[in-house]
């Protein structure tokens, strides 16, 4: 690591661009603030109570995007057709690909490293930004190749607008890493609720005006504008302008391997919505997306606080391997539990569950729902093994894991592309849960503190939870089959639900993972 220290400058107000040199008298003052959004030494004093306030402060935030999120969805899909939906998805099956390339990997040396300079982090901002301003060059060049391929001119106008997210997302990555490596998770719930909020509000306000698929462009841009706002507002960290000798190599390397691995399942990812839409068109593609958003959506707000809490804290307990240990494994075996808790009732009340939110119309979506509940399982427990590899720094399996589960994934798709958008879902799923999730514990596990057997312990104990949970449910909706959707719902989820906590109460492993939960939030609720 190079102590060089950084070439004191003077800013703008916002924090997002960098001046001229500043005078030695005020340099002191500027180099002194800058390594005030560095250092993270007083963290590890109260780094509990720290994690469990900021837990209180980013579950209140994700539980604030949850509720925008799912009006949104609901709304919308009341405003808008499946086509609307689908014509956007076509774009953003494409513009994923290069979604990581704005991070560039970067990101997460900056929170994960325990010592990082000024100069670094201000380096690792301009590579951000020059990457996102190519990257919107590129998605732009592609918008008249993607009309062709889609037959549809539409495509060139959506993509050429939704370009421009990636050079405004450019500008805030290290800010809002600096903010995570420093847990100010106020003022990263302030960011991030506020940019949606103003993104919902926008997309609701153009569906209204008949705007039609131009709603989702709209909110997808004037959240990304509000986010670039209010996080020049939040943030005061000012980069410097590039200088050598600084010593980054190692954390470009980091970047580089992570952003080709996320690269490669992005890019196999994306498939999805991209070969149903050339062969199905995009009425299949908004029924397909929406049923992946019913599941997906709520999954990844539901991890995001959690990774945004946890990442952070793992990384500073890096040379600490029992405290590590045992603080990855209780929060993991809580995550498995959880997730085996509410997929069984996912799969179980699909159907009336889909019509409740979405309405008659998209009665298509209930099978393709159903479909996804298995990801609903995959996906948090593949998060928490992944956050195995970021914390410790370990680039080259993050990579190798990635790789494989990329071609794992469009080998899903095209098992299940002859089937329509259903048989995507499933194989998808399927393949997820029986072959990668086995791949990436066997890898998180050949190192470091936690085991491969830690891992698949604590998965397989709560399997007997998920199948009583869902033969209960079942069971009951098939009795009530006859009622309305939201009466079935009603019904049976709560009947789910008490056998479910019945189940937890009887095995001791079990009830001592609820009850560590329970005492976790009353200490968040606390914290509130």
């Amino acid at each position: 690591m190079d102590d060089q220290k950084p070439i004191p400058v003077l800013t703008n107000q916002t924090g997002f661009l960098a001046g001229k040199p500043a005078l030695r008298s005020a340099g002191l003052d500027e180099e002194e603030r800058n390594q005030e959004h560095i250092k993270i030494d007083h963290l590890l004093a109260n780094l509990k109570r720290r994690t469990i306030s900021g837990g209180a402060v980013t579950m209140s935030a994700q539980a604030a995007k949850f509720g925008l999120s799912l009006a949104s969805t609901v709304i919308l899909a009341r405003l808008l057709t499946p086509r609307d939906f689908g014509l956007v998805a076509m774009v953003t099956a494409v513009t994923g690909f290069l979604a990581m390339f704005r991070h560039a990997g970067l990101a997460i040396p900056t929170v994960q490293r325990e010592q990082i300079s000024h100069a670094q982090v201000s380096n690792l901002f301009w590579i951000n930004l020059g990457v996102s301003g190519l990257c919107a060059l590129i998605i732009a060049a592609l918008s008249p190749v993607m009309a062709w391929f889609y037959r549809d001119p539409r495509i060139t106008y959506i993509t050429l607008l939704l370009s421009t997210t990636f050079l405004i997302g450019g500008f805030r990555v290290q800010h809002l890493a600096l903010l995570k490596r420093q847990m100010r998770f106020k003022a990263i719930a302030l960011i991030e609720v506020g940019s949606m909020a103003t993104g919902v509000g926008v997309g609701i306000v153009m569906a209204l005006l008949h705007y039609r698929y131009w709603s989702l462009v709209g909110m997808s841009l004037a959240q990304e504008i509000a986010a670039f706002l209010l996080t020049g507002s939040v943030s005061q960290w000012k980069p410097q302008l590039p200088t050598r000798g600084t010593g980054i190599g190692p954390l470009v390397s980091f970047g580089a391997h992570q952003t080709a691995g996320n690269f490669l399942f992005s890019l196999a990812r994306g498939c999805d919505n991209l070969l149903i839409g050339r062969f199905y068109g995009p009425a299949a593609v908004g029924l397909y997306s929406r049923g992946a958003a019913l599941v997906i959506r709520p999954m990844e707000q539901f991890l995001l606080p959690v990774d945004a809490v946890f990442l952070p804290t793992l990384s500073r307990l890096q040379s600490q391997p029992e405290r590590y240990r045992s603080t990855f494994l209780r929060l993991y075996e809580a995550i498995a539990m959880t997730v085996f808790f509410l997929s069984s009732l996912l799969l179980a009340l699909a159907g009336p569950a889909t019509l409740v939110l979405l309405g008659p119309k998209w009665q298509q979506v209930t099978a393709i729902f159903a479909g996804f509940t298995f990801t609903a399982i995959q996906l948090p427990l593949s998060t928490a093994a992944n956050w195995l590899l970021t914390s410790q720094g370990r680039g080259k399996d993050i990579f190798r894991v990635t790789s494989i589960n990329a071609c794992l994934t469009l080998a899903s798709f095209l098992v299940g592309l002859p089937f329509g958008p259903l048989g995507v879902a499933i194989a998808f799923s399927a393949i997820g849960l029986m072959v990668r999730l086995p791949i990436l514990y066997y890898v998180a596990g050949r190192s470091g503190p936690v085991s491969t057997s830690d891992l698949w312990t604590r998965f397989l104990r709560h399997l007997p939870l998920w199948v009583l949970m869902f033969v209960t449910t079942w069971s009951t909706r098939a009795m009530v089959g006859d009622l309305r959707p939201v009466s079935q719902v009603l019904i049976c989820a709560p009947i789910g639900v008490f056998f479910g906590m019945a189940c937890i109460w009887m095995f001791p492993s079990q009830r001592k993972v609820a009850t560590h939960l329970f005492e976790t939030v009353r200490e968040l609720k606390r914290k509130r």
